[in-house]
Order: structure tokens, then sequence, then C-alpha cells
């Protein structure tokens, strides 16, 4: 199959690595310096030789704040016939744009951001399908996670905005909170360091990225349920309440088991 990738960032020249060992694959990207760091693959800076190479399925992974500029940069060159795709961990845009598509579309969200996962073992990591995708669209991403040995969900848009609203937003909140009233020690513990390094990770992402997923329509309702715990937790705090404070250990070690 011919497979045409956009973006030479992390995740495009991850899927270009694991794809080119059974298909054609290319991938274009704005800055040919990027490129240098792609190879078994063909390498495109200019949208105009997408036509030459009639890609049968197109893979979006243009950083997300230029995933829908991608895509109209590149559509006038894609054949009619070919499945277009993102990989894009925020949808915000997306399902109105591919309605208004005539080609085939399939939208997925590895969860498994370079930043911190072992790109060499998957098996512990997530990847959600968007429902509303087409059939063909998504026998392609579910066999290719499949190989990945991924956990593969499949959620509606709206499904997914919540379900990354929960799983995005809560944990990117707490940690940004923590960072932004951290100092340095000296001689930090051992769960100071590893907070700090999940911070440090967390920042080095893409700022927009962290906008969008943080102004997720859903978000505001978890951060509320953080606020009132928040407010539950210093109230017994400041009371020495030792028997809420165990009743409340008790919950969190129910939620976590």
């Amino acid at each position: 199959m011919r497979i045409q990738i956009l973006g030479a960032g992390k995740m495009g020249s991850f899927f270009a690595d694991i794809l080119s060992f059974e298909h054609e694959v290319a991938i274009y990207d704005t800055d040919p310096q990027r490129l240098r760091f792609t190879y078994n693959c063909i390498r495109m800076s200019d949208p105009e030789e997408i036509a030459t190479f009639k890609p049968e399925i197109l893979i979006n992974a243009a950083t997300v704040k230029y995933t829908l500029e991608a895509f109209n940069t590149v559509l006038p060159f894609v054949p009619e016939s070919c499945i277009i795709s993102d990989i894009a961990s925020v949808k915000t845009g997306l399902k109105d744009f591919y309605e208004q598509q005539s080609r085939p579309y399939v939208s997925t969200h590895p969860m498994f951001g370079p930043t911190f996962a072992n790109l060499s073992n998957l098996s512990a990591e997530n990847a959600i399908i968007i429902s509303e995708s087409s059939h063909m669209g998504k026998i392609f991403f579910r066999d290719l996670y499949n190989s990945l040995k991924l956990n593969i969900f499949e959620y509606s848009f709206e499904e997914h905005d919540e379900t990354i609203a929960y799983s995005l937003s809560i944990p990117f909140a707490s940690t940004l909170i923590f960072a932004s009233i951290m100092k340095h020690q000296e001689a930090p513990g051992t769960t100071f360091k590893k907070h700090l390094n999940i911070a440090r990770g967390l920042l080095s992402e893409d700022d927009y990225l962290l906008t969008e997923i943080l102004f997720n329509p859903y978000t505001p309702d978890q951060l509320k349920a953080i606020r009132k715990e928040l407010a539950s937790l210093l109230e017994t705090i400041e009371n020495r309440d030792s028997d809420t404070m165990k009743i409340f250990l008790e919950k969190v070690r129910y939620n976590i088991h």
C-alpha cells in the first residue's frame, strides 16, 4: 500500500519507520531539515510531489496546531479515493472538517506520546479509533495498532473528548499546579523527583497542544472535582482530623486499586 505521512516530527517519523518495512511510504514536511532523520521512505518538501506518489492512505501527523492547515495544503494533490486520517490528540474541528470531505476518513489517537512511552514496547499503552470513521480506515489502523500490541478502544468524537478530559486534563492540570508552586530543593525526596521528571516531560510538549487539551470543553468539570476534593483535604488537614483523613485515604486506595 502507498502511504503518505504528513509531518516528520516524532510521531510522523515513528509511523514512517514501522510502516516502511511492509508498505511504500512517503513523508512530507515543509522543513526539509527535518527529513534528514527519516529513512527507508520517499522524502518530500513540495506538496505537488504527492500527486505523483498517488497515496492510498494519508496519515496526518503534523503538530496539532497545524493539523487542519496541513490537510488543506495537500488535499488538492491527493486522489479522491485516498483514505485521509489524523492521529491528533485534540480533535477540535476535525469532525466538521471530515463531514465536509468527499474522501473516506479515519481518525485515531495513539495515546503513547513519545515523551513518556517506551516505543519499543507498547503493550501497556492504548489507542483510540473514532467510531464514525470509514470501515476500511478502521481496519487499517486496527491491524496496525494490533501489530504494536496496543490496547484498542473505539469511541465517537464526543466520547473521545470526554475521555481525554479525564485521562489527560486531570494529570496535566495537577502537574502544572505542582510545578507552578515548586521551589528548588537541595535534597529532594524520591516522590518529589518523580513529580519533577513528569513536569519536565510535560512542559517539553508543544504549548498549543497543552492549551488545547486543557481547553477541552469537558475539562472544567474535571477541575471543579479536583477543587472540591482539595478544599475537603485542606479542611481535614487544618482540623487535624485523623478519622476523616483515614476515610479519605481508604477512598483513594480503593479508586486506584
